[in-house]
């Protein structure tokens, strides 16, 4: 079963911040911080959640007004256990069609060699490189995407 893409709701905290420290550890966003991506929701800020009855997923974007024309995805995970069955597909697929017409742009570990093969798969491209940025030094590498007219 696919689990339905829907936007996050303050029920969802503890399952956000649950998975976001499964996920990035000790780059983790605090309880604190995730409550102030509840307090900024707004058309600008979306979060969209990944649900089979629990969060399984979820992407984090912020989406300026039109005339700035760029996207950011801020965050985005996917519950280890439920990787490489198409919970991240499925996210960047609503993420993207939410950004139509605009560039969109992420970073992503140099390491995270998954991540990286996912989002190239939806057509971003690395534009640049943050030398050292993550602990213990890793690159963080800059990625974009365009729709293509």
């Amino acid at each position: 079963m696919r689990p339905v893409i829907r936007a996050a709701v303050a029920d969802d905290l503890p399952a956000l911040v649950a998975l976001d420290e499964v996920c990035f550890g000790p780059t983790a966003w605090s309880e604190v911080a995730w409550l102030d991506e509840f307090e900024r929701l707004s058309e600008d800020r979306v979060v969209l959640v990944a649900d089979d009855g629990v969060v399984v997923g979820y992407v984090v974007l912020l989406l300026p007004p039109v005339a700035l024309d760029v996207v950011e995805v801020l965050r985005i995970a996917v519950a280890p256990d439920r990787r490489r069955t198409g919970v991240g597909g499925q996210l960047m697929t609503v993420a993207l069609q939410r950004c139509a017409g605009r560039t969109v742009l992420l970073e992503v570990a140099a390491g995270n060699e998954s991540a990286i093969g996912l989002y190239a798969g939806f057509g971003f491209a690395e534009i640049s490189r943050r030398r050292g940025y993550y602990p213990g030094g890793e690159d963080a590498v800059i990625m974009r995407w365009r729709e293509e007219a």
